[in-house]
């Protein structure tokens, strides 16, 4: 049997191809007529077709069934490698499609990234086991370069947030907050205030950001200046401090409560601080299910985590 000229073997469609694999499995073409849905006319031109695109046989018939020729078989072997390819294709593009798998970067500051998106990050996964997840910590600077070129996918970032190359949305607030040791004598009060600290040894955290101008304003308020036993840079860190009884921690309420341990407390500061956070995403990214589900997951779990703040 010659090949048809100029017709190439890619031209084989995924239906003759099927068609090979169920007669080879049925031995029938009427069997595998009822079973694609065909009929036994159908499959018998689709057979003969196929043939002659390929220029050999794929069958002989023995009394009324088709025998896999020698050549047949060994087509029909890759030809079981290429469906199940496509189906995994096409399973793949089912999950992309219900966020189910891919793979997703995220980035935020290290508080942040410590203290809130563990949460977030595993509730994420478990109603989505297939995503890859890589999740960053950087300088909001660094943060900021990275969203807007789209190394990573989205981030975490404090209001306010300058720059035209990035879509931001608010996505939680956050009081302030004292952390001190349960035994601490200033742990009787609800509300700590510059006025009831102001001989206490403080765990500041920031210096020279906006963060820290407010605490030192708000002090200013009082006519006192905060008494600073420890600088530091993340609230972990604060909170262990605080812990051993080195001083009152002053931090944003949100991030510090993954750190509460048995022997701390958390009592509020006034004047309030207010924090809030946006989830930013590039302006140049358009569409993408992975990330508007993680959001829509980052809102739902910050609604829980801090639901008074």
């Amino acid at each position: 049997m010659k090949r048809e000229p100029n017709r190439p073997l890619a031209t084989l469609g995924v239906r003759a191809l099927e068609t090979l694999s169920e007669v080879m499995r049925t031995g029938s073409a009427t069997a595998a007529a009822a079973n694609l849905g065909m009929t036994q006319p159908g499959v018998s031109r689709t057979l003969a077709q196929l043939e002659r695109t390929i220029g050999f046989e794929l069958f002989y018939r023995d009394r009324g069934k088709l025998v896999p020729t020698k050549d047949g078989r060994l087509l029909a072997e890759e030809v079981e490698f290429a469906l199940a390819g496509l189906q995994r294709v096409a399973n793949l593009a089912d999950d992309i499609a219900n966020s189910a798998a891919g793979e997703l970067s995220v980035v935020a500051p290290p508080s942040f990234a410590e203290g809130v998106l563990p949460a977030i990050v595993a509730s994420f996964l478990q109603k989505h086991p297939g995503v890859r997840f890589n999740l960053d910590s950087r300088s909001l600077e660094t943060s900021r370069m990275m969203i807007a070129t789209r190394v990573v996918d989205c981030g975490f970032m404090k209001m306010p947030i300058a720059g035209d190359d990035l879509h931001c949305e608010p996505l939680v607030s956050s009081g302030s907050a004292c952390v001190l040791p349960a035994r601490h004598p200033l742990a009787a009060h609800e509300v700590l205030t510059p006025d009831l600290l102001r001989a206490a040894p403080l765990i500041l955290l920031g210096s020279g950001r906006q963060w820290r101008i407010q605490v030192d304003q708000a002090f200013a308020g009082y006519r006192l200046r905060p008494t600073v036993a420890i600088e530091t840079h993340t609230h972990g860190s604060a909170c262990a401090l605080a812990a051993r009884g080195v001083g009152i921690a002053i931090v944003n309420r949100l991030l510090a409560r993954a750190y509460l341990r048995d022997d701390l407390v958390m009592r509020s500061f006034a004047p309030p601080i207010v924090h809030q956070y946006a989830s930013v995403t590039s302006i140049n990214l358009h569409g993408s299910r992975l990330v508007s589900a993680f959001l829509d997951e980052a809102r739902a779990e910050l609604a829980k985590i801090a639901p008074d703040d």
